[in-house]
């Protein structure tokens, strides 16, 4: 029997009215109702981290900051990511570049996919993203699931503050395929490390 690749699913957003929450929740379903992995989501509200002002990274020197450190140890137990995206002004949230930050042995060499959301599908904060773990070594899915348009307004708390589920039908093909490739890659780079 093949050992199910741990992922997490990193809630971006720590704001008290935040909408991330719903696709979190539904993300982490449709990952644990495949056979080869098991998520958990990864919530930086549970991480009190603080702006990032360390000498250098991780890669260079190990983090002074205790809670930095929590953050590297609970990123590293991973095999692979599902970012929840929520785009503010063209980009990802502060806090995530900031958890970004505060690691980078913990990244290196994984791989990711994500569930963006806004007006535009959260395409603009996912590319930014993309560029980010790049510098991370990080791998990224060619596809992604993105919740724009009238999708994003049916869901949006301000908006229809629908269920996933009135959403869902149109989010299937693209969720499937975003976590085949997360697999291919996670069991990939798994592999390459072990052998390195």
């Amino acid at each position: 029997m093949t050992k199910k690749l741990n992922i997490a699913i990193v809630i971006g957003s720590t704001r008290d009215t935040r909408m991330a929450d719903k696709p979190a929740r539904w993300i982490l379903d449709q990952a644990n109702a495949r056979g080869d992995m098991e998520a958990e989501i990864l919530d930086l509200r549970d991480f009190s981290l603080p702006l990032f002002d360390e000498m250098a990274s991780n890669l260079y020197m190990p983090s002074k900051s205790p809670e930095a450190q929590r953050w590297q140890q609970e990123v590293d137990k991973y095999d692979g990511y599902i970012f929840v995206v929520a785009e503010y002004n063209h980009s990802i949230t502060g806090a995530l570049k900031n958890a970004l930050d505060q690691a980078y042995n913990e990244w290196n060499r994984k791989p990711f996919t994500a569930i963006a959301y806004g007006g535009m599908g959260g395409a603009r904060a996912l590319e930014h993203l993309r560029g980010i773990a790049v510098e991370l070594q990080m791998v990224s899915t060619r596809t992604a699931v993105h919740i724009g348009g009238a999708d994003f307004f049916a869901i949006f708390p301000m908006g229809g503050n629908l269920a996933m589920e009135a959403i869902e039908k149109g989010l299937f093909n693209q969720t499937k395929a975003a976590l085949d490739e997360l697999v291919w890659w996670a069991k990939a780079t798994t592999a390459a490390k072990a052998a390195a």
